[in-house]
């Protein structure tokens, strides 16, 4: 064990028994309460204490990239303990106060992030902490990948068996194969870097490169889409970006298997209510990002390809390594630049309306957020199933799926009704992609007139794009007729499919 891991471990414990002595003084107003009650279950606090600790990595700040990133590993930790305990406690059957559990580990919550704040940035406390370091027999490993690489863009030769053993060092094996695959390390123009921030990224020596490679992971970007961009900006077009990504379904699998059976679907419990829920409510976005800062997020691979595709690149190439997922991208454009992306549980997509007029759709989220830029991407990989929507499409979330069944996530486009954008029958508003699919005469017919909520596919039910255009053009045709009647009529048959037959949408 390093000395500074020693000595973080030593003050942890000190700080526990003096929380403990708190804790039963504030109950008790007697602090000789813990010896003469209450040291067995002490004992047994001290060691889950120390445990999870460990597993936690609350011993080791210098892993965590900040003071924030740090605190949030002990208030993770100590929750975990604070469920630990009184599970034990409880089929131990030992007389322990529940309060005395709860104060406890409130009080060594606030001085372990007392200590931890002016630990992390006290300089001579860790000049203190590195010269302990030096002593120790195992030399410390230096990990700068950025350093060197910019050494060598100043006038070193540049060597791709150097280069390889850095990536080695700092990823692995099968990361290595992944990256040579796809890259020329000994090419000039190959940027290899491990790096979470756009600034880094901006002050690479030249102004572009053909490859850009980044070992770090995408969760813990702050402001992902200006990083993207930064990386779009330093690639010519067809210039490929190497990342990874730690998507929900892998931090899933991840969790579950960390922690014992039973206690570790209460921390994912705790962990999806924090990272998912939080980050997607106004109410709650800014406190999680003032806790975390951005760090550690949960990404989707929807969301993830989503925001690439928004900054100008294309996915090639997707592998899964190590529990995390690398992409290959290429530059295909510039960013689009969204300054207003769709991301709550409310969301407003843009369609074609009346006279080609785009109008912001309301629609309840049963996508990952960013999905709309990956349509073409979806398309291409998974064609179209039975009544026009995409096969195999991950970026359904499986809320998303139950309220498609029960065509629940369009009702909020009523709003879109009330403001007069959409009527209540009529053909559905399209995205550019879809709309691209239809014939020239059909897309000339449809700006002619308003979207509709309910379209004529309740009516006639089609299954292939052809039989979708095909049941437009019908119900076109008898509106240009009688307008009233058959929006009337529609309305009635499509009312009776979806409610007495249950046609759904998928």
């Amino acid at each position: 064990m390093k000395k500074r891991t020693f000595v973080i471990a030593i003050i942890d414990i000190l700080i526990v028994f003096i929380a403990f002595l708190l804790a039963a003084f504030f109950k008790t107003g007697k602090e000789k309460a813990l010896f003469n009650y209450y040291w067995i279950p002490f004992l047994i606090f001290e060691i889950i204490w120390i445990g999870s600790s460990i597993i936690f990595g609350k011993y080791n700040p210098s892993k965590a990239s900040n003071k924030t990133d740090y605190v949030l590993s002990i208030v993770k930790s100590n929750l975990f303990i604070l469920f630990s305990i009184t599970f034990v406690i409880f089929f131990a059957t030992l007389s322990y106060s529940r309060l005395m559990i709860v104060l406890t580990v409130v009080f060594a919550t606030i001085i372990e992030g007392l200590v931890s704040s002016t630990f992390i940035h006290n300089k001579s406390l860790n000049k203190l902490m590195d010269d302990l370091d030096k002593y120790q027999k195992i030399p410390k490993v230096h990990k700068n990948i950025e350093v060197s690489f910019e050494q060598k863009s100043k006038g070193e030769a540049r060597n791709s068996k150097q280069i390889r053993a850095l990536i080695l060092e700092e990823a692995g094996h099968k990361e290595m194969r992944f990256i040579d695959k796809h890259t020329m390390l000994a090419n000039p123009k190959t940027m290899i870097v491990s790096t979470t921030t756009k600034f880094n990224i901006a002050k690479l020596p030249l102004p572009e490169y053909n490859y850009l490679v980044n070992l770090k992971k995408i969760n813990d970007i702050l402001r992902i889409n200006k990083f993207f961009e930064e990386v779009n900006n330093k690639l010519p077009i067809g210039g490929l970006y190497i990342n990874q990504v730690e998507t929900y379904s892998l931090r899933k699998q991840r969790i579950l298997k960390k922690f014992p059976p039973g206690i570790n679907w209460g921390f994912y419990s705790i962990d999806f209510m924090v990272k998912r829920v939080m980050p997607k409510l106004w109410s709650t976005k800014k406190i999680y990002f003032i806790i975390t800062n951005g760090r550690n997020r949960v990404m989707s691979k929807a969301e993830t390809f989503g925001r690439l595709y928004s900054c100008g690149f294309e996915v090639i190439e997707e592998k899964m390594i190590n529990g995390a997922l690398y992409f290959v991208a290429r530059k295909t454009s510039e960013p689009i630049y969204d300054s207003n992306p769709t991301y709550g549980p409310l969301i407003k997509l843009r369609r074609y309306g009346k006279e080609g007029k785009k109008i912001g759709v309301y629609k309840m989220r049963t996508m990952h957020p960013y999905s709309e830029y990956l349509q073409a991407y979806i398309y291409e990989r998974s064609k179209l199933q039975d009544g026009g929507k995409f096969a195999d499409d991950f970026r359904i979330t499986s809320l998303g799926s139950f309220m498609r069944k029960f065509w629940l996530d369009e009702l909020p486009m009523l709003i879109n009704v009330v403001k007069g954008e959409m009527k209540l029958v009529g053909v559905r508003p399209l995205s550019t992609h879809y709309f691209g699919l239809y014939s020239d005469e059909l897309k000339e017919r449809r700006l002619k007139y308003k979207p509709g909520l309910v379209p004529p596919f309740y009516v006639d039910m089609p299954i292939t794009l052809d039989e979708i255009m095909a049941s437009e053009m019908k119900y076109l045709d008898a509106y240009e007729k009688h307008p009233f009647r058959t929006d009337l009529n529609y309305f009635f048959k499509a009312f009776y499919n979806i409610i007495i037959k249950k046609a759904r949408s998928n």
